[in-house]
């Protein structure tokens, strides 16, 4: 009898010892937003196998850069795989869309999408939501200092007619009152839209120095061909929901002088040796190019890059406390997530508390031009 105890209690602790983390992944390898998650999607096959000891399996799933599956991809994976954390998803929308599966499944996530709202304001469903791509309000703030110290005063904007571009709107919009920067104009277009020129005539119609593209991926291209085709010769600007090689590609010639705010390791062999970011950033540029060729890094594969740097500080944390698979493991991973200290991703340093669930500052931005097809550190 007491060999039969003990053999059921070694068996037991020998089950909780095997327990594996599962990571459920949501991106959007497919559809507009393809050119930012396939390279997440790649990085995620470079993040670790194991941390503390423990397995830690990835469940990819693609949301085709669509909302309502984003949504079902996020409930599948907490109902049926039972993960124990959420990466994703790409965009904005889709992101959005995620908070109230994550709170309900009291899951952490790690949005890879940028707008502030995915955080702020802290409430009892955000408290379960992180993410790794720097706000919008600190990518505008670089943007309108430029533009101060190149003596723009007025600008025309040209953005995305969803969360992402409103959020930029707005975030662009109150930075450039401060500095007496006048917008001029405030024009929308979809990311399946296959001409923006009746857009582009307005803005232009309000002659600004500067034009302001709120887009990302490869969709961003579509308004800064036209302006060039319509022989605007002011300066562009646009966010860092372009530093990706797809929308180099796409945009072509017309790119050429184009200035935006990103985060470093997309110039991460320009950056001086004493920037704390360099290190890290170096090291994910060398692993994601030795996997996908010289040259193929960007920026969005940064952000997965980061997500499973934070996953791998906070785990340790969170498993002296619970087993994976558990209600108090997700608890715990939660905590310890909004616990990070000091901690140097590949796109800044991140310091998280109750009230800031990204946790990064200026030093998680640098400002860049694209020359020859290529990013220049701007100085």
């Amino acid at each position: 009898m007491k060999k039969t105890v003990v053999a059921a209690l070694l068996a037991t602790l020998a089950t909780t010892a095997l327990a594996d983390i599962n990571v459920g992944v949501t991106l959007s390898a497919t559809g507009p937003a393809a050119s930012l998650g396939i390279p997440e999607k790649n990085t995620i096959d470079l993040l670790p196998k194991t941390i503390a000891g423990q397995k830690v399996n990835y469940i990819v799933l693609d949301d085709a850069s669509d909302t309502t599956t984003a949504v079902k991809n996020a409930k599948k994976l907490i109902s049926e795989s039972n993960v124990d954390l959420i990466i994703g998803s790409t965009t904005t929308p889709n992101s959005l869309a995620m908070v109230d599966v994550a709170a309900e499944g009291e899951t952490p996530m790690i949005a890879l999408a940028a707008s502030a709202r995915i955080v702020e304001p802290m409430d009892a469903k955000r408290k379960w939501v992180f993410k790794t791509p720097q706000n919008d309000a600190q990518m505008s703030t670089a943007i309108v200092e430029h533009m101060t110290n190149n003596d723009i005063k007025t600008v025309a904007y040209i953005g995305f007619s969803d969360a992402y571009g409103e959020g930029w709107y707005n975030e662009f919009a109150k930075l450039a009152e401060v500095r007496k920067i006048k917008l001029v104009a405030n024009e929308r277009f979809n990311r399946t839209d296959t001409s923006v020129t009746g857009q582009v005539l307005k803005a232009l119609s309000a002659r600004p120095d500067a034009i302001l593209i709120g887009g990302a991926g490869t969709p961003a291209a579509l308004p800064q061909k036209s302006l060039k085709e319509k022989g605007f010769k002011g300066l562009i600007y646009q966010t860092h929901g372009v530093a990706n090689n797809d929308f180099l590609r796409v945009c072509g010639k017309d790119c050429e002088d184009t200035v935006l705010p990103t985060g470093p390791v997309l110039v991460a062999a320009q950056l001086p040796a004493d920037n704390p970011v360099k290190k890290t950033a170096t090291e994910y540029v060398g692993k994601y190019e030795a996997a996908y060729g010289k040259g193929s890094v960007n920026a969005f594969g940064g952000y997965a890059w980061d997500a499973g740097i934070l996953l791998a500080n906070a785990a340790p944390v969170a498993l002296k406390k619970a087993q994976p698979g558990s209600k108090e493991f997700r608890a715990a991973l939660r905590d310890a997530l909004e616990a990070t200290r000091n901690v140097a991703g590949s796109h800044g340093v991140y310091n998280m508390s109750a009230n800031d669930h990204l946790g990064l500052d200026q030093r998680a931005r640098v400002m860049v031009t694209i020359k020859a097809g290529g990013w220049k550190l701007a100085k």
